[in-house]
């Protein structure tokens, strides 16, 4: 029986502590969790049952010799990570951590060597990887021969986009902004389909929508918070915590312990992350990526296509079609947040030379869970016993250092403006 730990029980911790006393208790046990909030692991505790002891994340070393945990989980702001991952490795644990594995250069070099000379693991939830639809992409992209170029376009909706910039993602000293915190794991996906590294990286965006632009876009109104505020009445930017258990409880409820505001007006001075970015990436290998991230689209999807020697492959992904008025104020994946009106639809296609386009039927899709990547996702992780997968979707910390070093490529691009080879950065072995 592996024992776990988790540090950072916020909302992403409710996924693994699931899994843990649930569907993989046969072969994994949760034995204690971590949080500098006190609230939120209470939270967790009532809801699963759970009989196990609770640590100021202060203790985080005390608690894993105590406990005699095996594995911890690390599911805390962005930025402090490496600072979870390398106590764990040092204590002889290995850790699995949400994406990304960390926010800068230097943390990332230090998890590196950490590893290397302890011999733990880290593993990056990269759940991407496991959604039937890109394993399908993965399997079928040799059908087009070698591949030249990738153009990849993501556009985040009006309710999930915004998100990001209500909470503490919209500092970047947190989060290292959304060609890290996000683009992460689209970086990591491309790495994945391509089995290749970035080798150079151009970027250029801007905040051209939320923070204080929207005054310019006429959508700003004026209130720091949403709950309470008479200023956020009928604001469709507007978190409604107090109408959503999970949020209520998780948040509004913890917020005497550390004043941590949850639902921030996303038209409030304070943004330093971008929402409109483009990406030019060159790999090793040859091939080129042109990328773009969009954090205020009407509707949620993707689009990537590989131009090969063979053909092209295309896949798009409508997620929701449009942000229903009733579901404006919710949060994109907690119960009731998404309304029935909304519409989504996926289509992955080969278009071979000299031949009609072939669609490729892919079983096992669904809309909850990234897809149902999150379900097979934490088989792999969490399962001692879980098979040898062939297409090798487990990423490890060098997989989590090349996405990771793909954005902070394009951070440092868009500040300098010229283009970034990424072993300037940290050369990876």
């Amino acid at each position: 029986m592996t024992r776990f730990a988790l540090v950072g029980a916020g909302s992403r911790a409710g996924m693994f502590i699931r899994a843990l006393t649930s569907d993989h208790a046969d072969v994994a046990q949760l034995v204690a969790l971590a949080d500098t909030n006190p609230a939120r692991p209470a939270v967790y505790k009532k809801r699963f049952d759970l009989d196990i002891p609770v640590y100021d994340a202060a203790d985080f070393t005390e608690m894993l010799q105590r406990e005699r945990v095996d594995v911890v989980l690390v599911t805390t702001v962005d930025r402090y990570h490496e600072k979870y991952l390398v106590a764990a490795m040092e204590a002889g644990c290995d850790a699995i951590t949400e994406k990304p594995m960390t926010t800068d250069v230097a943390s990332c070099r230090r998890i590196l060597e950490t590893s290397r000379r302890t011999g733990r693991k880290v593993r990056v939830t990269f759940n991407y990887r496991y959604n039937p639809l890109h394993e399908a992409v993965k399997r079928e992209l040799q059908e087009i021969g070698e591949i030249g170029s990738v153009h990849f376009e993501w556009l985040l909706d009006v309710r999930h986009g915004a998100d990001y910039f209500r909470r503490w993602h919209r500092e970047k000293e947190n989060s290292g902004g959304l060609l890290v915190h996000k683009a992460g794991h689209h970086f990591d996906l491309v790495n994945w389909w391509l089995d290749d590294a970035p080798e150079t990286v151009f970027a250029a965006g801007r905040l051209f929508f939320y923070g204080e632009q929207g005054r310019r876009h006429g959508y700003a109104r004026d209130y720091e918070r949403a709950h309470g505020a008479a200023a956020a009445e009928g604001d469709p930017f507007a978190l409604r915590m107090a109408d959503e258990p999970t949020m209520r409880e998780l948040y509004l409820e913890a917020e005497e312990h550390d004043g941590y505001l949850r639902d921030r007006n996303v038209f409030a001075p304070g943004v330093t992350i971008e929402d409109d970015m483009a990406v030019l990436v060159k790999y090793a290998r040859g091939a080129s990526m042109s990328y773009h991230l969009t954090a205020y689209a009407p509707w949620e999807g993707y689009r990537v296509m590989f131009n090969g020697s063979r053909g092209r492959l295309e896949l798009e992904v409508v997620e929701t079609d449009h942000v229903a008025p009733s579901a404006a104020a919710g949060v994109k994946g907690e119960p009731g947040s998404l309304s029935n009106a909304e519409q989504g639809w996926r289509r992955l296609l080969i278009r071979p030379f000299w031949a009609p386009p072939r669609e490729i039927e892919v079983d096992g899709y669904s809309r909850q869970g990234h897809g149902g990547a999150d379900v097979r996702m934490l088989a792999d992780l969490l399962r001692p016993d879980a098979p040898v997968d062939p297409l090798g979707r487990t990423a490890n910390a060098v997989d989590g250092a090349r996405a990771l070093l793909t954005g902070l490529a394009a951070n440092e691009s868009l500040a300098s403006g010229q283009a970034v080879r990424v072993q300037d950065l940290l050369e990876l072995d």
